[in-house]
């Protein structure tokens, strides 16, 4: 099978480096000729192309291939003009065989908490919510259109090896009140890439999957995980009205969500049992390796 991959970095390398195990063709589209460089010299057959440039499409290798859609969109903004213009830029006579898209859990928006299912109504709050909200949108409208099978993964935080906050942990900054933290979610990238072959292979056209490990906790209770993995003291607990005078924006518009992610399509359709439920054991295997896999 040919794969192309749109956006091919955390998450992106290693589903390439797993398809071409599978013996499968594959070809990246990144945005910087350095980043081209570095997929190269890793044996990742990439090219630089603007994304938001249709254009460049007219000689890639669309038909029949299946296309992960890894790039994220634009950083401002509510919309995603960059994935509406990539699919705009597909020739009827170029359609893939199926199309699987990396969102976000942020559209279901705040919770309370609650346990949820990818059949909930999202209403997204954040503006990077409503960013992928839109990009989910699109892509149902061209599957409706061209009739290519889309599958959308909802995917929490992701952690693995070179993507944990170690730097976070030894500088001792504080965390929000374990007594304030919300509900937060997170998946394994060995995992994640796992579900995102999955789709690839066999999931559900027009389905939509959380992604997750099973085992939700608080974002408080991450830091002090890795604190613990690491063997340094956990980090200083302070209140919500602290917190939103030293955090980032971004950070704080996280925390003032919460939610527990329902994973039994991701396991009963995609056939995804998490290598690494918990924190405890997926930790280990973040911080012992540095090694992609």
């Amino acid at each position: 099978m040919n794969i192309i991959l749109a956006g091919c970095g955390y998450v992106g390398r290693r589903v390439a480096e797993n398809e071409l195990a599978r013996g499968n063709t594959l070809l990246a589209l990144v945005r910087t000729e350095a980043s081209r460089e570095v997929l190269l010299d890793a044996g990742i057959n990439a090219i630089a192309l603007d994304l938001d440039l249709p254009a460049g499409l007219d000689s890639l290798p669309m038909a029949g291939s299946g296309i992960y859609y890894f790039a994220p969109p634009p950083s401002a903004g509510t919309t995603d003009p960059r994935i509406r213009a990539f699919l705009g830029g597909i020739s009827p006579d170029q359609l893939p065989s199926r199309v699987v898209y990396i969102s976000t859990t942020g559209v279901y928006g705040d919770c309370h908490g609650e346990w949820v299912k990818e059949s909930r109504q999202p209403v997204p709050v954040a503006d990077r919510a409503k960013r992928r909200w839109d990009a989910e949108q699109a892509l149902r409208s061209w599957s409706d259109e061209t009739g290519v099978p889309v599958c959308i993964l909802r995917v929490p935080g992701i952690y693995g090896p070179g993507k944990v906050p170690t730097k976070r942990i030894e500088k001792g900054t504080p965390v929000l009140a374990e007594s304030e933290s919300p509900w937060s979610n997170r998946i394994h990238v060995v995992d994640l890439v796992r579900a995102c072959l999955a789709a690839m292979d066999h999931g559900n056209p027009g389905s939509v999957y959380n992604i997750s490990d099973g085992n939700p906790s608080t974002m408080t209770d991450y830091f002090n995980h890795i604190a613990d993995a690491m063997g340094l003291p956990r980090p200083k607990q302070i209140s919500l009205d602290e917190a939103k005078q030293i955090f980032s924006r971004e950070l704080i518009s996280y925390l003032t969500e919460s939610k527990r992610l329902d994973n039994n399509l991701m396991r009963s359709e995609l056939g995804i049992e998490p290598e690494y439920p918990t924190l405890d054991i997926g930790l280990q295997a973040a911080l012992g390796s540095s090694n992609p896999r």
